[in-house]
């Protein structure tokens, strides 16, 4: 900045929410999407030693009944990439933990080339017992194909911080 321009009113830095902002029953969609490539599948499946050759062996996965002879995209990036996708709207510099993950399900799989979007349901908060300036949020990831079809869904606990006194 030079000595001639002004220095800005306002400033806004981005992060996730505070435990007060969080509103329970609350959906929270998290947008752009990501639109999942074969590459994604055989780093994320390579750099895990998952060796499933449902995700890495394309003749193999062709011979298979049940999913159009397609590899399916892992199951953890899918999970992974729901969570990540909500971070800047939800988590970004507030989070404290991710306490845990519990009814993890996979209803419909994946494939290169869908695209996934994200959304989450805060299903509860309450203060921390134990912690001082910190709550627990409840939240459900749920991941979406490009056709609205849930393919991934996680209950999770995290603690979160509460917004600092002025």
């Amino acid at each position: 900045m030079s000595d001639n321009d002004q220095a800005p009113v306002n400033r806004v830095v981005q992060r996730g929410l505070w435990f007060e902002e969080f509103i329970e029953e609350t959906l929270y969609e998290h947008r752009p999407g990501r639109t999942v490539t074969e590459a994604d599948n055989v780093l994320f499946t390579t750099l895990t030693m998952n060796t499933q050759a449902l995700h890495l062996d394309a003749a193999w996965s062709a011979q298979q009944p049940g999913f159009g002879g397609q590899r399916l995209i892992n199951s953890m990036f899918t999970l992974s990439t729901i969570v990540g996708l909500s971070v800047s709207q939800l988590t970004q510099g507030t989070l404290v933990a991710n306490l845990g993950f519990s009814e993890v399900a996979f209803p419909a799989p994946l494939f290169a080339g869908d695209t996934l979007y994200a959304e989450t349901l805060c299903t509860g908060k309450r203060e921390s017992r134990s912690r001082p300036g910190e709550g627990v949020v409840n939240l459900t990831h749920i991941g979406r194909n490009q056709h609205g079809e849930v393919v991934a869904r996680a209950a999770r606990a995290t603690l979160v911080r509460k917004k600092p006194t002025e």
